[in-house]
């Protein structure tokens, strides 16, 4: 339930503007809240006063049953000024699918943006039951508040049984958020999803440096939330035979409900952009032994239209920024080729690209356990190697692949 602290309450009106559902209003002396209150925590966010807080308790079993549907949140990026969804989103609901279909239930797309999202009958062809669209003018940009207001008024009036978040930088912002408002668990960079006999979602994700796997349940709250990084599910191929439905989810949001604002953008180079959607990636290890001999690499990936990556070793060493590194603390990756130069394969790393296609490996260990991936092993001095596979292939020209 909703607490008001009357006391301290100055009745400023700010819960008032910032509910999605106008269940929150200053009558009189007094601040008041009728039925329509879903306690999504909007009011609770913006108070400056702190004199809103909301009790919560655990949910009986009856409680839980009322949950249902699988919910993913469908990232969008701006696309030749339309909004669209991110590739992560159609991974998300290719293994939402196969949840959906093990309860019994619905699948839902949740998008938010502006007037300009476009491409939404895509969600449907690629194993959405229907996509609801949440359009506001202050959708138009990512932001904390504003997208986590809206999303968690989805969650409490939908109360969907699970929903997925895709673990890229905006993800990762938005789960905890909506997940702390609502009060509910949530696994990060999830590697597997199942349903038990129970009807629980079983969240696999590596721990303790990728040492073990650990299997977390959720059984006291709803929706189960996870985030679960790009590259690790398979998208369904589209069906365009399935039906299209798409409704609208109103929305209310005021300006006071964001607290901060894009004042600059700053495009990122080629060569960082989108790691995660490259095709072609040729990372590089601290079996170079020196940065100069990253060069090669930068010119090989160049000529086959990839992008240049690395293990966090020479990340650590300063050779390659954070966001070029693949691996456990770093990117997951899915190219169709990863070229893996001086790198040994520990299981850190091995947990970053092991949805890769194809996979050469150039080592000067015959027992390094990148090998046990490789579906072309090298045994041999990759500084060697390089220079003469860059003089083999056409010159290099900067090009970003999606």
């Amino acid at each position: 339930m909703l607490k008001i602290d009357h006391e301290i309450c100055n009745r400023c009106g700010l819960c008032q503007k910032t509910c999605p559902f106008g269940a929150v209003a200053v009558a009189g002396e007094r601040l008041a809240v009728d039925e329509r209150c879903t306690l999504c925590g909007a009011c609770v966010n913006v108070c400056p006063q702190s004199a809103l807080a909301i009790e919560r308790r655990q949910a009986s079993p009856e409680e839980l049953s009322r949950y249902r549907g699988v919910f993913v949140w469908a990232e969008c990026e701006t696309s030749e000024n339309t909004l669209r969804p991110r590739r992560v989103v159609y991974e998300l609901l290719g293994r939402g699918r196969a949840l959906a279909d093990r309860l019994g239930q619905a699948l839902t797309a949740v998008v938010l943006g502006d007037s300009r999202l476009a491409g939404l009958e895509r969600l449907c062809h690629q194993g959405a039951d229907r996509v609801l669209t949440c359009r506001h003018e202050l959708l138009a940009r990512y932001s904390t508040d504003g997208f986590a207001t809206v999303l968690s008024a989805v969650v409490a009036k939908e109360k969907p049984a699970v929903l997925l978040f895709g673990a890229t930088p905006n993800g990762r912002d938005l789960a905890p958020r909506v997940a702390a408002r609502l009060r509910l668990g949530l696994t990060a960079d999830c590697t597997g999803l199942e349903i038990d006999a129970a009807g629980q979602l079983v969240q696999t994700r590596p721990a303790f440096g990728g040492n073990i796997m650990a299997s977390i349940v959720t059984p006291y709250t709803r929706p189960q939330c996870a985030t679960v990084r790009p590259n690790v599910f398979a998208a369904l191929p589209a069906d365009d035979r399935r039906p299209v439905v798409i409704e609208e989810f109103p929305v209310q949001l005021a300006k006071a409900a964001i607290r901060t604002r894009v004042v600059e953008t700053v495009e990122i180079p080629c060569e960082e952009a989108k790691l995660e959607e490259a095709r072609v990636i040729v990372a590089a290890g601290r079996g170079l032994g020196d940065p100069a001999h990253l060069e090669p690499l930068r010119g090989i990936a160049r000529s086959l239209g990839g992008a240049l990556a690395g293990s966090r070793a020479i990340v650590e060493l300063g050779w390659i920024p954070h966001t070029l590194q693949v691996g456990q603390s770093g990117t997951t990756v899915g190219p169709d080729l990863y070229i893996a130069a001086g790198i040994s394969g520990a299981i850190q790393h091995v947990v970053g690209m092991s949805s890769a296609r194809r996979v050469i490996a150039i080592n000067t260990d015959p027992e390094a356990p990148i090998f046990n991936l490789a579906d072309l092993g090298v045994v041999g001095d990759a500084r060697a190697i390089l220079p003469r596979l860059l003089e083999l292939l056409p010159a290099p020209t900067c090009k970003e692949t999606r």
